[in-house]
């Protein structure tokens, strides 16, 4: 037993020496970084945000990576092998740890891509290295840019039940922001993609908070960690073409029906939509915002819902400097995953809405 142990220990040490060696050696550019993300020393990187995601080339069939969950309890990463989605791998908490890639394909020259399926505030996971023989790849075209703003319904949550079902574990089990319908949408029209996207959160109120104990989609908008740590800025370097807005839903939500929720304050929320925009634009003044109702509010909700939209966007009909802010409106749909969320055939179902019309606007001058 001490014997395997210690043979344990000696082949991780190997494969961290290993994967320092070839880290410390690298150029950035070898690694493709996306989404809210912190590049570290050493070239080790931490996933943030959800669907944020660090990808390389490689040669031969041999691959590991190397992953560790930066909070005390478990997270989720997706790995894509030569653009085929090849699962979701669970990430203990504790030390980093060397997941093994199959690859079964005989080629000479590998692309491996790994997402993080959880969001911002299920921490970080790092990513510390690879064993793989990297290579550095050729230079990416030029493509354009959306960045996805909203809550669990952008972020994935509840939408893969496929290895935990839905009522047990904790309540990230489920999330898979891969197949959240912002970065199917993005893969079908070829764009780099940004979610800024928050379980919870809301407008000017979340779900089940007043603004009180909790903080809002405008209070971490701007922060790397999507937190109220004003320590980390996100330097906002991703200039996007599109930047689509679905936050309103938690607002408009009744909370857990235990804690005291107040009727929905119409003029609070558009105030704070408004002041959220000029945030947006701000940071991307060249962008054109498109904003969303929610799948989820439906009735006389969805009516309320879709006229405080509309008054956000009369509060901008005389602005010239900027495109004209658009208004999409989901059809009725009766969520299928966990929580009365979105699964993911219901995220495909959205994204295939959301597709012709993001296409349109992206080609208009």
């Amino acid at each position: 037993m001490i014997f395997k142990k210690l043979f344990l220990a000696f082949v991780w040490f190997t494969f961290s020496v290993m994967a320092w060696s070839q880290n410390a050696d690298t150029k950035n550019t070898f690694y493709s970084l996306s989404g809210r993300v912190e590049l570290l020393d050493q070239n080790k990187v931490i996933l943030i945000g959800p669907a944020s995601s660090v990808s390389f080339e490689f040669q031969g069939n041999s691959c590991s990576i190397a992953l560790q969950s930066l909070v005390d309890h478990q997270n989720y990463v997706a790995l894509v092998l030569d653009g085929k989605y090849i699962g979701r791998i669970r990430i203990e908490k504790g030390e980093a740890k060397s997941f093994p890639i199959v690859v079964s394909e005989k080629k000479k020259t590998h692309h491996l891509s790994i997402y993080k399926a959880t969001e911002a505030t299920n921490g970080g996971v790092l990513f510390s290295g690879t064993i793989a023989k990297i290579i550095e790849s050729s230079v990416p075209k030029s493509k354009k840019k959306i960045e996805l703003i909203g809550d669990s319904i952008t972020s994935g949550f509840g939408n893969d039940d496929s290895t935990i079902p839905c009522g047990t574990g904790d309540w990230y089990d489920q999330h898979n922001a891969y197949w959240a319908y912002g970065p199917v949408l993005s893969r079908a029209l070829d764009l780099d993609f940004v979610l800024s996207s928050v379980s919870g959160y809301g407008m000017y109120r979340n779900w089940n908070d007043e603004h009180i104990e909790e903080p809002i989609i405008p209070d971490v908008y701007e922060n790397l960690y999507l937190n109220t740590d004003g320590l980390q800025p996100y330097d906002f370097k991703f200039q996007p073409d599109l930047v689509s807005i679905c936050v309103g839903t938690n607002d408009l939500s009744d909370g857990d029906g235990k804690k005291t929720r107040l009727p929905f304050n119409e003029e609070k929320f558009i105030s704070n939509y408004i002041n959220f925009i000029k945030t947006v634009y701000k940071h991307a003044p060249n962008t054109r915002i498109v904003l969303l109702n929610s799948p989820m509010v439906s009735g006389d909700k969805n009516v309320t819902f879709v006229n405080c939209l509309k008054k956000v966007i009369q509060a901008f009909e005389k602005d010239t400097a900027h495109k004209k802010i658009e208004l999409f409106e989901f059809q009725p749909m009766v969520p299928k995953g966990c929580g009365y969320h979105p699964n993911i055939a219901d995220d495909k179902v959205m994204a295939d809405q959301l597709i012709p019309y993001f296409k349109q606007l992206l080609n208009e001058k």
